[in-house]
């Protein structure tokens, strides 16, 4: 049986950042990526501008935004700055360039290989058994690893996508408590197409009812979704810690997605330097990422007082855009990876 230093399972930006860190140091790392491709996955392409949209090379960017539109049921905004706010990126490609990086590294790389079991020491993919010295749980809101560890997951939000072809110019948040809850949904303008979805707490309207609430919002704006596919995923936020011992949990098998917005790349690929710096030096003081759960958990709290009634719902989310509007809440306290 081979011994890895690092057994990474879950090939998303996260675990590849994590991988090819590891891997720059000379250790012996293996990913393991339950689907044939690196790269697809449900998600609206947000990335905010910091540190690391901007060292994105620009061919992997989709679109560059200096201003937001936002709009509730009593009023509406545009967020307007002088530099790019938030870019898009399409998943797939984002996927495919870090997987070159990691592959140039050192990273042993293996796709199609479920991990279906996970014990002290080692992991198995029903092909094969693999030793670790370190276990990272890059696995996704369903987290194999994070099961392993007997930590529960409870606090889950739904994001529903569709990629409709088309130039679209503006990016779009569409609060709306009656159809959505405390969610909403958007319009992210890519190169030849947009992601539309609508995202929300699952514990607040069913995935159906939040459908049906997406197809009717959409037909104001002559967006026809129903003779569509949609693709659907599950966005866990319910924090519970990262470090455990020689295994870490990063991204969505933390839960360190926003619960408020269900952003999650950038939380993902923070998580995943963070922890490959800990791994590489047990003293490494974990700035980033303590900031990033303090705005984790300060977005959850939003989202509980959100969560509390119909009318409690509106009363905040309409506070927000208001306080927007007003200079009196930046729109870097609304998204998590905003410097």
């Amino acid at each position: 049986m081979k011994k890895y230093h690092t057994i990474i399972i879950g090939a998303g930006p996260g675990g590849l950042a994590c991988a090819t860190i590891l891997a720059r140091q000379g250790k012996d790392v293996l990913l393991l990526e339950r689907n044939e491709r690196i790269g697809p996955k449900v998600c609206a392409g947000g990335i905010p501008a910091s540190d690391l949209a901007r060292n994105l090379p620009d061919d992997k960017l989709e679109k560059a935004f200096t201003s937001q539109r936002i709009f509730t049921n009593w009023q509406q905004t545009t967020i307007t700055e002088k530099e790019p706010i938030i870019y898009t990126v399409d998943r797939g490609r984002l996927g495919r360039w870090m997987e070159k990086k990691a592959h140039e590294a050192g990273v042993t790389i293996k796709t199609a290989s479920p991990v279906i079991k996970i014990d002290a020491s080692t992991v198995a993919t029903g092909k094969d058994n693999f030793a670790y010295e370190f276990l990272v749980g890059a696995d996704g809101s369903s987290s194999l690893v994070r099961r392993y560890l007997n930590i529960p997951t409870q606090r889950i939000g739904v994001g529903i996508n569709y990629q409709i072809a088309g130039n679209f110019q503006n990016m779009e948040w569409h609060l709306n408590s009656a159809l959505f809850g405390n969610g909403y949904a958007w319009i992210f303008p890519h190169q030849s197409s947009a992601s539309i979805g609508v995202y929300a707490n699952r514990s607040g309207i069913k995935p159906k009812i939040l459908l049906n609430s997406l197809y009717a919002w959409s037909k104001k704006f002559n967006i026809e979704l129903k003779s569509r596919q949609p693709r659907a995923a599950l966005v866990n936020f319910d924090y519970r810690g990262w470090h455990f011992g020689n295994r870490f949990l990063i991204g969505d098998a933390a839960g360190l997605a926003s619960g408020l917005t269900g952003e999650g790349i950038y939380s993902a690929i923070v998580s995943g330097e963070e922890a490959a710096h800990k791994i590489l030096d047990p003293g490494h003081d974990g700035e980033k990422i303590n900031r990033l759960i303090k705005k984790q958990q300060r977005h959850t709290r939003v989202l509980d007082l959100a969560s509390s009634s119909g009318f409690t719902s509106t009363l905040i989310m309409e506070s927000l855009v208001l306080g927007l509007r007003a200079g009196l809440i930046s729109y870097k306290e609304l998204e998590m990876g905003s410097d």
